[in-house]
């Protein structure tokens, strides 16, 4: 969703590490900031819808649940010519069977995570040693895992992370591959 300056440093990081992820962003990223988002789209990564605005969605109506989401379409494809992934991630996880209908009707999938950690406060940011730990023992088959970009020690750590990962025997797969 947001940058906080760590966004180019992961998409390093990802490039080097030859591992493509998904990036569920938010309107004010695509309009401040569309070059990242045109190197996400250039280096292979799934390019998601989180909304425009960070909205509550289950308290939206569904027009306003469509505008919520084409709005960052449309601003999307504006700015870069590109087309998001038809993957939809709930502000906050926050969503009721309206919502979930809602994106289903829009053509989208809704992803939720497997494994996330409290690493979005960044007044609050775990040492390098905590949050490594944190998710390499938490690591699993078919794991979505939510790291936020806003996260510095998630850019620090990110490339010693892939590299345990994958030194563990797992690979790194896309949300077409989980949900096909």
């Amino acid at each position: 969703g947001y940058n906080n300056g760590n966004i180019d440093r992961i998409l390093d990081v990802l490039k080097d590490e030859n591992v493509t992820a998904a990036f569920f962003i938010l309107g004010h990223l695509i309009e401040s900031e569309t070059e990242l988002v045109k190197r996400m789209f250039e280096d292979g990564h799934a390019v998601c819808n989180h909304t425009f605005s960070h909205a509550q969605m289950t308290q939206k109506s569904e027009t306003e649940f469509r505008e919520e989401l084409c709005r960052l379409e449309d601003k999307c494809f504006e700015l870069t010519g590109q087309n998001l992934s038809k993957y939809y991630r709930p502000p906050e996880g926050k969503f009721d069977e309206a919502s979930l209908c809602y994106a289903q009707k829009m053509g989208y999938k809704t992803v939720f995570w497997s494994f996330a950690y409290d690493d979005w406060d960044n007044a609050k940011q775990h040492s390098c040693k905590k949050a490594k730990k944190k998710i390499l023992d938490n690591i699993h088959n078919g794991e979505i895992m939510l790291l936020h970009p806003t996260s510095s020690t998630n850019a620090e750590i990110l490339g010693d992370v892939i590299r345990e990962i994958k030194k563990q025997g797992y690979r790194f797969g896309s949300l077409d591959e989980i949900d096909p």
